[in-house]
């Protein structure tokens, strides 16, 4: 290593460091960049024709392996060894660590949904929360650059809840299997849209990655590179310029702070040897997913900000969200008895249910403020051994010859409607370092205080109601109970993997931690530019506009390294 200043550190290497690595270095940077998980290569890692057949337990989750036995992620999930967490009395949040390079974006479900104008100015509309630091025209080229880079199948449907993409950037999806064809039906029946998702995967060549060949669950990772991974699209071409320096084993414990209070760089522990190390530059950017970041901001700062690096505001560590989740399970008769065939696809829904009340919403006739959307799973994948979960509904008490047959007709009968919600972002739910805990290296860690308010109970049990809608006009039977107490239908917060906020962004150091291109309001050569900076969240996966951000805050801390 250079004993000269990086231009940059960047903390993180999934979709926020990656993005920065790759942008950041295409601008003549030097970047050096942390992760605290190990090296990983899909090209050689990938697992791509191996059965679950050939599994231990048949393909079946663990708890060290929750997504199955070929899930790419070692060494991460919701508990990691030596890293613990905590949650305040009387509620529960899970959180998942990926520690690989590529980050999260090595397992993540590559639905790729741009939030819409209303999403980002939320407050304006209905007083909740806060909107954001800017508007959909401004960040609309943002997700112009990342769908391009990354490649994101899907159509334009002209839809309020689901912006239009400028014409051919969109790749054309994969046509719907046969159990989505059934939602595709019931939507007409009932008059409200199931459309082509859109998702970080390649139906046609660009930039020497392949299209997908239907191969694999892209949680495996993609050797071909067709599906969007950090350690396959940014971190290559990053490489290539000569500009990265990558340090994997590294576990980012404080950034150093000058007399004037400016970023100086990372101290950080080597995770093999337990030795602490520093690494200097001229500017630090935090992408280390959204709660690691908050945290390394609460650890940070010392006597000069006694509370953590941007606590002054108030807004440090609270606002913390997770997308809403509630499942509905189903079985179609039209699906029984089907002869063998293969229909894989991509692995992630062709379809999805875009939310369709959003008028009545602004009408005032729904009794909660923000949407979701449903998204589809199921149907003829690829069997493993949890595969048959449901069996005993439908087929209760059989063994031997009798439990085979009933194996044979069910299968691929069994569909899985999900809610993904939007959550309101209050000031109760927070994150804060834990008086009592420390992880294996002695960093302070987190204790959550986040709970699920009306707003989210309301919009669950609307969900409820409305997916087994969906699957009585799709000819199905609804497997549970639509009406049940939407606190126990709920997920818990941190399940969906979708956890934001933390270091909100906004136009005031009054009320956010950063600005509107995650620079820190009291330390101007420090951005944070994953999801810890959302001032709300929409009902649509965050990853995209994740990408886009630290895309469009690279540039500007580019700008400003190239001034200074």
């Amino acid at each position: 290593m250079s004993a000269e200043p990086f231009d940059v550190v960047v903390i993180g290497s999934g979709a926020a460091g990656g993005t920065a690595a790759y942008a950041l270095t295409r601008r003549g940077a030097r970047v050096c960049l942390l992760e605290a998980g190990r090296d990983y290569d899909p090209s050689a890692e990938t697992p791509m024709f191996a059965r679950n057949a050939d599994a231990p337990l048949r393909g079946a989750s663990t708890p060290d392996k929750f997504f199955g036995y070929y899930d790419a992620t070692v060494g991460g999930g919701w508990d990691v060894p030596g890293e613990p967490y905590s949650a305040a009395p009387g509620t529960e949040f899970r959180w998942w660590r990926a520690r690989m390079l590529g980050g999260r974006t090595n397992h993540w479900g590559r639905v790729t949904l741009r939030y819409a104008a209303h999403d980002f100015k939320a407050a304006s509309i209905d007083g909740l929360g806060a909107d954001w630091p800017f508007d959909y025209r401004e960040f609309s080229p943002w997700y112009d650059r990342a769908e391009r880079l990354i490649g994101v199948i899907g159509r334009n449907d002209g839809l309020d809840d689901a912006p239009d993409s400028p014409p051919g950037i969109l790749q054309p999806p994969p046509v719907p299997r046969s159990h989505e064809r059934l939602i595709v039906a019931a939507g007409r029946k009932l008059g409200r849209p199931v459309v082509a998702n859109r998702a970080a995967v390649l139906t046609r060549p660009i930039d020497g990655r392949a299209a997908c060949i239907y191969a694999t669950p892209c949680l495996r990772g993609c050797s071909i590179r067709a599906n969007f991974q950090s350690t396959t699209v940014l971190l290559p071409a990053a490489r290539a310029t000569g500009r990265l320096h990558t340090l994997t084993g590294a576990m980012a414990s404080e950034i150093a702070l000058d007399r004037e209070g400016r970023a100086t760089g990372v101290h950080y522990v080597d995770t093999a040897t337990g030795a602490h190390r520093f690494v200097a530059a001229r500017a630090v950017m935090l992408g280390a997913s959204a709660m690691e970041s908050v945290r390394l901001l609460l650890n940070s700062g010392g006597s000069r900000f006694p509370g953590g690096i941007g606590a002054d505001s108030g807004a440090l560590g609270r606002y913390v969200m997770d997308s809403v989740g509630s499942n509905l399970w189903a079985q179609f008769p039209q699906m029984e008895n089907l002869p063998p065939f293969n229909d894989d696809g991509i692995w992630f829904p062709h379809v999805y249910i875009p939310w369709w009340g959003l008028a009545e919403q602004r009408a005032g006739r729904l009794d909660f403020p923000r949407g979701y959307h449903i998204e589809l799973y199921g149907g003829r994948m690829e069997p493993a051994a949890d595969t048959f979960d449901l069996l005993d509904e439908v087929a209760p008490g059989r063994y031997g010859k009798s439990l085979k047959q009933a194996a044979r007709r069910y299968y691929g009968s069994f569909v899985r409607l999900s809610q993904r919600g939007e959550p309101v972002a209050l000031a109760r739910n927070r994150v804060e370092i834990d008086p009592r805990g420390s992880d294996r290296f002695g960093i302070p860690t987190l204790r959550f205080d986040v709970r699920w308010s009306e707003h989210e109970l309301k919009q669950t049990a609307h969900a409820q109601k409305s997916m087994a809608e969906f699957i009585v006009a799709a000819g199905g039977r609804v497997l549970g109970d639509p009406r049940q107490d939407p606190a126990r239908a709920i997920l818990s917060p941190g399940r969906v993997i979708h956890e934001v906020g933390g270091a909100r962004a906004g136009s005031s150091p009054k009320e956010s931690v950063t600005n509107s291109y995650g620079r820190v309001w009291a330390v101007p050569n420090l951005y944070v530019i994953d999801g810890a900076v959302f001032p709300s969240s929409a009902h649509k996966n965050p990853t995209l506009t994740i990408v886009g951000f630290a895309w469009r805050a690279s540039e500007h801390l580019a700008e400003h390294l190239g001034r200074a």
